[in-house]
């Protein structure tokens, strides 16, 4: 049987100190898992239980390390603002996933963006509509060069920041998190079937803000890597 269109290219991230790549299946994105962001979204972050949204997987923009990538503004948008955070990506799945053991599923980490037409956004908070149009646009979600946790461990502190044109814009901790990265992963597999291939943005501190075209981003977290992009 022969597709009827060309079959599309699929998403995959590079991984650091091989030439191999980790293909991508379902992106999904924790939201306001940072207290002082959550209260500068206008939240409270009381621990209640996680909510999710999603990305289609090619949204995600490849940045490979020691390269600053240029990143396309969107149209339909006057305020895009950058959130940096630490991406989880799995080489097992399940369901029902115990805490105890969601690490395990873990393959590695890496640097990522998740970028947010924040008018658009807003606007479907306002009319309780979902955020597909404010945060699932065309290369929404850059992403580094992966690290095993093979190599890296499993990161649960350390110094997660965001500059742009070099002045610091965010700055939280991983130890910050509201629900750890081994919470969010079994409580998602109480909702879908996770697989291998499956990746998680695990959430930004506070500091989000626009940017421009012609302003250079800069996110790292300590232990994972760096990840640099302009706006063009």
């Amino acid at each position: 049987m022969l597709s009827v269109i060309p079959n599309p290219p699929r998403t995959a991230l590079p991984i650091q100190g091989t030439d191999d790549l980790f293909p991508v299946r379902r992106v999904y994105c924790v939201g306001r898992n940072f207290a002082a962001h959550a209260r500068e979204m206008g939240a409270d972050p009381t621990r209640e239980p996680p909510f999710f949204f999603m990305k289609p997987a090619d949204a995600l923009q490849v940045v490979p390390d020691g390269e600053t990538v240029e990143h396309p503004y969107p149209p339909k948008t006057a305020n895009y603002h950058h959130e940096v955070e630490l991406v989880v990506a799995l080489a097992k799945g399940g369901r029902d996933i115990p805490v105890t053991e969601a690490l395990d599923h873990v393959y590695g980490y890496a640097v990522g963006l998740d970028m947010t037409r924040r008018d658009l956004q807003d606007d479907a908070k306002a009319l309780r509509r979902s955020w597909e149009l404010g945060k699932a646009s065309d290369l929404s979600g850059p992403v580094g060069t992966l690290k095993p946790a093979s190599v890296i461990g499993h990161p649960d502190k350390g110094a997660i920041t965001l500059s742009v044109d070099g002045a610091l814009r965010q700055k939280g901790d991983l130890s910050d998190m509201i629900w750890s990265v081994a919470e969010q992963i079994a409580y998602l597999s109480t909702y879908f079937v996770l697989e291998p291939g499956d990746v998680i943005f695990a959430g930004t501190p506070e500091g989000v803000g626009a940017v421009t075209r012609g302003q250079t981003m800069v996110g790292t977290i300590a232990g994972v890597g760096e990840i640099r992009l302009t706006v063009v």
